[in-house]
């Protein structure tokens, strides 16, 4: 994905993926485009025999897909979000209070 997010608006074919990262075989750099396409993470385009790859969202919008994924998938999600933060480091906190001062306050209070 960071290799996608490095070029926004361009499309990478899995062997221009492949030679950037060097050390991995292409057949294993394809498989997992294939199985990122699957999950929406990226968008493909036929060119000929290849495909041509972008990502359908930046890193920000990426972390917090997974975090919804998380969240989702535990039994206790305010224990989790609890729990993460009272480890949040003060810069984590301060960003966390911004982002929720800019939310309208019907959303903020759950309505």
């Amino acid at each position: 994905m960071a290799i996608l997010w490095e070029v926004p608006g361009q499309q990478l074919t899995g062997r221009e993926v492949a030679d950037v990262l060097g050390d991995y075989a292409y057949t294993t750099v394809a498989t997992v485009l294939d199985r990122l396409y699957k999950k929406g993470a990226v968008t493909r385009e036929k060119d000929g025999r290849a495909y041509r790859f972008s990502a359908t969202d930046g890193p920000a919008a990426r972390a917090a897909t997974l975090m919804h994924e998380v969240l989702g998938a535990t039994r206790e999600p305010d224990a989790a979000l609890a729990r993460f933060v009272s480890t949040a480091s003060l810069s984590e906190v301060e960003a966390l209070r911004r982002a929720l001062d800019r939310l309208d306050p019907g959303i903020r209070r759950g309505g």
